[in-house]
Protein backbone atom coordinates (compact mmCIF):
# COMPACT_ATOMS: atom_id res chain seq x y z
CA UNK A 1 0.00 0.00 0.00
CA UNK A 2 1.28 3.32 -0.88
CA UNK A 3 1.47 6.34 1.77
CA UNK A 4 -1.44 8.23 -0.41
CA UNK A 5 -3.48 5.32 0.30
CA UNK A 6 -2.39 4.49 3.97
CA UNK A 7 -3.55 8.21 3.95
CA UNK A 8 -7.20 8.08 2.83
CA UNK A 9 -9.82 8.75 5.27
CA UNK A 10 -12.08 5.84 5.56
CA UNK A 11 -15.59 6.10 5.10
CA UNK A 12 -18.10 4.15 5.98
CA UNK A 13 -22.12 5.03 4.54
CA UNK A 14 -25.21 3.64 5.84
CA UNK A 15 -27.98 3.71 3.27
CA UNK A 16 -31.39 1.98 3.18
CA UNK A 17 -32.16 2.27 -0.92
CA UNK A 18 -30.90 2.89 -3.98
CA UNK A 19 -27.79 4.98 -3.04
CA UNK A 20 -27.56 7.90 -5.16
CA UNK A 21 -25.38 10.10 -2.54
CA UNK A 22 -23.40 7.41 -1.82
CA UNK A 23 -22.70 6.79 -5.93
CA UNK A 24 -21.85 10.47 -5.29
CA UNK A 25 -18.78 10.15 -2.95
CA UNK A 26 -17.47 6.92 -5.01
CA UNK A 27 -17.87 9.11 -7.97
CA UNK A 28 -16.11 12.06 -6.42
CA UNK A 29 -13.19 9.43 -5.03
CA UNK A 30 -12.72 8.42 -8.85
CA UNK A 31 -12.08 11.18 -10.08
CA UNK A 32 -9.50 12.22 -7.51
CA UNK A 33 -11.87 15.04 -5.54
CA UNK A 34 -12.03 13.33 -2.60
CA UNK A 35 -8.99 11.78 -0.77
CA UNK A 36 -10.67 9.18 0.45
CA UNK A 37 -12.19 5.25 0.31
CA UNK A 38 -15.80 4.14 0.98
CA UNK A 39 -14.69 1.06 3.29
CA UNK A 40 -17.93 -0.05 3.89
CA UNK A 41 -21.88 0.38 2.87
CA UNK A 42 -24.08 -0.79 6.05
CA UNK A 43 -28.00 -1.04 5.44
CA UNK A 44 -31.44 -2.19 7.55
CA UNK A 45 -32.88 -3.64 3.60
CA UNK A 46 -30.86 -6.22 3.10
CA UNK A 47 -32.49 -6.05 -0.93
CA UNK A 48 -31.05 -2.12 -0.91
CA UNK A 49 -29.23 -1.56 -4.09
CA UNK A 50 -26.86 0.79 -2.46
CA UNK A 51 -25.06 -2.18 -1.23
CA UNK A 52 -24.19 -3.75 -4.62
CA UNK A 53 -22.17 -0.31 -5.22
CA UNK A 54 -19.08 -1.79 -2.99
CA UNK A 55 -17.78 -5.38 -3.35
CA UNK A 56 -19.56 -7.98 -1.13
CA UNK A 57 -16.59 -8.21 2.14
CA UNK A 58 -17.36 -4.38 2.34
CA UNK A 59 -21.21 -4.75 2.64
CA UNK A 60 -23.40 -5.51 5.94
CA UNK A 61 -27.20 -5.75 5.82
CA UNK A 62 -29.71 -7.43 8.23
CA UNK A 63 -33.68 -6.42 8.79
CA UNK A 64 -34.60 -5.05 12.13
CA UNK A 65 -37.47 -7.43 12.30
CA UNK A 66 -35.02 -10.15 13.16
CA UNK A 67 -33.88 -8.57 16.30
CA UNK A 68 -35.55 -8.55 19.57
CA UNK A 69 -35.41 -4.79 19.58
CA UNK A 70 -34.35 -1.82 18.31
CA UNK A 71 -31.26 -1.64 20.73
CA UNK A 72 -30.63 -5.19 19.62
CA UNK A 73 -30.14 -4.12 16.27
CA UNK A 74 -28.39 -0.63 16.40
CA UNK A 75 -25.80 -2.52 18.74
CA UNK A 76 -25.38 -4.88 16.36
CA UNK A 77 -25.46 -2.75 13.53
CA UNK A 78 -22.78 -0.86 15.87
CA UNK A 79 -20.95 -3.66 16.86
CA UNK A 80 -20.65 -4.23 12.69
CA UNK A 81 -19.51 -0.71 12.09
CA UNK A 82 -16.86 -0.51 13.90
CA UNK A 83 -15.55 -3.30 12.73
CA UNK A 84 -14.38 -1.34 9.35
CA UNK A 85 -13.23 1.42 11.40
CA UNK A 86 -14.36 4.32 9.71
CA UNK A 87 -12.77 8.09 10.10
CA UNK A 88 -16.47 9.19 8.94
CA UNK A 89 -19.50 7.47 8.65
CA UNK A 90 -22.31 8.76 6.56
CA UNK A 91 -25.65 8.57 6.98
CA UNK A 92 -27.09 9.08 2.87
CA UNK A 93 -30.49 8.19 2.59
CA UNK A 94 -30.61 5.71 5.59
CA UNK A 95 -34.49 5.78 6.75
CA UNK A 96 -34.49 4.53 9.99
CA UNK A 97 -33.93 6.41 13.54
CA UNK A 98 -30.54 5.94 15.14
CA UNK A 99 -30.68 5.07 18.97
CA UNK A 100 -29.50 7.23 21.40
CA UNK A 101 -26.09 4.60 22.14
CA UNK A 102 -25.37 4.15 18.99
CA UNK A 103 -25.30 7.64 18.22
CA UNK A 104 -22.91 8.37 21.13
CA UNK A 105 -20.65 6.05 20.14
CA UNK A 106 -19.90 7.33 16.80
CA UNK A 107 -20.42 10.80 18.05
CA UNK A 108 -18.43 14.03 16.58
CA UNK A 109 -17.66 11.71 13.05
CA UNK A 110 -21.44 10.71 12.45
CA UNK A 111 -23.16 13.02 9.55
CA UNK A 112 -26.08 12.74 7.42
CA UNK A 113 -27.84 14.86 4.70
CA UNK A 114 -31.27 16.59 5.35
CA UNK A 115 -33.24 17.94 2.26
CA UNK A 116 -34.35 21.13 4.06
CA UNK A 117 -32.59 24.27 5.21
CA UNK A 118 -32.14 23.18 8.93
CA UNK A 119 -33.69 24.03 11.61
CA UNK A 120 -36.49 24.57 9.37
CA UNK A 121 -38.57 21.35 8.67
CA UNK A 122 -37.00 18.39 10.70
CA UNK A 123 -38.35 14.84 9.60
CA UNK A 124 -40.15 13.71 6.39
CA UNK A 125 -42.21 15.73 3.69
CA UNK A 126 -39.78 19.05 3.78
CA UNK A 127 -40.90 20.14 0.41
CA UNK A 128 -44.84 20.21 1.43
CA UNK A 129 -44.26 21.64 4.40
CA UNK A 130 -41.58 24.05 2.33
CA UNK A 131 -44.46 25.30 0.11
CA UNK A 132 -46.95 25.33 2.67
CA UNK A 133 -44.85 27.86 4.74
CA UNK A 134 -44.73 29.96 1.37
CA UNK A 135 -40.84 29.78 1.60
CA UNK A 136 -38.98 31.36 -1.03
CA UNK A 137 -36.14 29.26 -0.07
CA UNK A 138 -35.92 25.27 0.21
CA UNK A 139 -32.36 23.83 0.18
CA UNK A 140 -30.39 20.96 1.59
CA UNK A 141 -28.18 20.95 5.11
CA UNK A 142 -25.47 18.55 6.24
CA UNK A 143 -25.00 17.80 10.03
CA UNK A 144 -23.73 16.23 12.64
CA UNK A 145 -26.17 13.64 14.10
CA UNK A 146 -26.98 13.63 17.85
CA UNK A 147 -30.18 11.66 19.58
CA UNK A 148 -32.17 14.31 18.93
CA UNK A 149 -34.06 13.86 15.19
CA UNK A 150 -31.90 16.22 12.53
CA UNK A 151 -31.19 18.65 15.14
CA UNK A 152 -26.98 18.11 15.59
CA UNK A 153 -24.80 20.97 14.25
CA UNK A 154 -25.68 22.19 11.11
CA UNK A 155 -22.08 22.06 8.77
CA UNK A 156 -23.01 23.22 5.39
CA UNK A 157 -26.11 24.00 3.45
CA UNK A 158 -26.92 24.75 -0.37
CA UNK A 159 -30.06 26.87 -1.16
CA UNK A 160 -32.22 26.89 -4.07
CA UNK A 161 -35.19 29.32 -5.58
CA UNK A 162 -38.78 28.13 -4.58
CA UNK A 163 -40.31 29.11 -7.95
CA UNK A 164 -44.48 30.02 -8.87
CA UNK A 165 -45.66 26.98 -9.54
CA UNK A 166 -43.76 24.44 -7.82
CA UNK A 167 -44.87 20.89 -6.90
CA UNK A 168 -43.35 19.06 -3.77
CA UNK A 169 -42.01 16.56 -6.49
CA UNK A 170 -40.55 19.55 -8.81
CA UNK A 171 -39.08 21.48 -5.82
CA UNK A 172 -37.55 17.98 -4.69
CA UNK A 173 -35.56 17.31 -8.21
CA UNK A 174 -34.02 21.09 -7.63
CA UNK A 175 -32.85 20.08 -3.92
CA UNK A 176 -31.91 16.93 -5.31
CA UNK A 177 -29.43 18.31 -7.88
CA UNK A 178 -27.37 20.50 -4.88
CA UNK A 179 -27.41 17.36 -2.61
CA UNK A 180 -24.85 15.78 -4.10
CA UNK A 181 -22.39 18.55 -4.63
CA UNK A 182 -23.14 19.46 -0.89
CA UNK A 183 -22.09 16.79 0.34
CA UNK A 184 -19.06 16.11 -1.55
CA UNK A 185 -17.87 19.66 -0.41
CA UNK A 186 -18.60 19.01 2.87
CA UNK A 187 -16.90 15.37 2.80
CA UNK A 188 -13.94 17.25 1.43
CA UNK A 189 -13.73 19.90 4.33
CA UNK A 190 -13.97 16.68 7.00
CA UNK A 191 -11.14 14.48 5.32
CA UNK A 192 -8.91 17.60 5.58
CA UNK A 193 -9.37 18.14 9.27
CA UNK A 194 -10.76 21.33 8.40
CA UNK A 195 -14.21 21.24 10.49
CA UNK A 196 -15.52 19.84 13.05
CA UNK A 197 -17.88 20.00 15.81
CA UNK A 198 -17.07 20.17 19.24
CA UNK A 199 -19.69 20.40 22.17
CA UNK A 200 -22.66 21.36 19.65
CA UNK A 201 -20.57 24.51 18.30
CA UNK A 202 -19.14 24.04 14.55
CA UNK A 203 -15.26 24.80 14.16
CA UNK A 204 -13.56 25.74 11.19
CA UNK A 205 -9.52 25.71 10.49
CA UNK A 206 -10.06 25.52 14.42
CA UNK A 207 -12.15 28.72 14.98
CA UNK A 208 -16.18 28.84 15.94
CA UNK A 209 -18.26 29.54 13.14
CA UNK A 210 -21.56 30.84 14.06
CA UNK A 211 -23.61 30.10 10.92
CA UNK A 212 -23.05 26.97 8.47
CA UNK A 213 -20.84 27.07 5.48
CA UNK A 214 -22.75 27.53 2.35
CA UNK A 215 -21.95 25.81 -1.12
CA UNK A 216 -21.58 28.56 -3.77
CA UNK A 217 -22.42 28.15 -7.71
CA UNK A 218 -18.74 26.65 -8.16
CA UNK A 219 -19.69 23.91 -5.88
CA UNK A 220 -17.26 24.99 -3.29
CA UNK A 221 -17.82 25.68 0.60
CA UNK A 222 -17.76 29.51 1.90
CA UNK A 223 -18.08 30.79 5.02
Amino acid sequence: MSRSEASRSRIAVLASGRGSNLQAIVDAIAAGFLHAEVVAVLSDKPDASALNKVPPERRWAQSPKAYADRAAFDAALGDALAGFAPDWVVCAGYMRILGEAFVQRFSGRLVNIHPSLLPLYKGLHTHTRALEAGDAEAGASVHFVVPELDAGTVLAQARVPVLPGDTPDTLAQRVLAVEHPLLIASLQWLVAGRVAEREGQLEVDGNPLFSPLRLDCAGMLTR
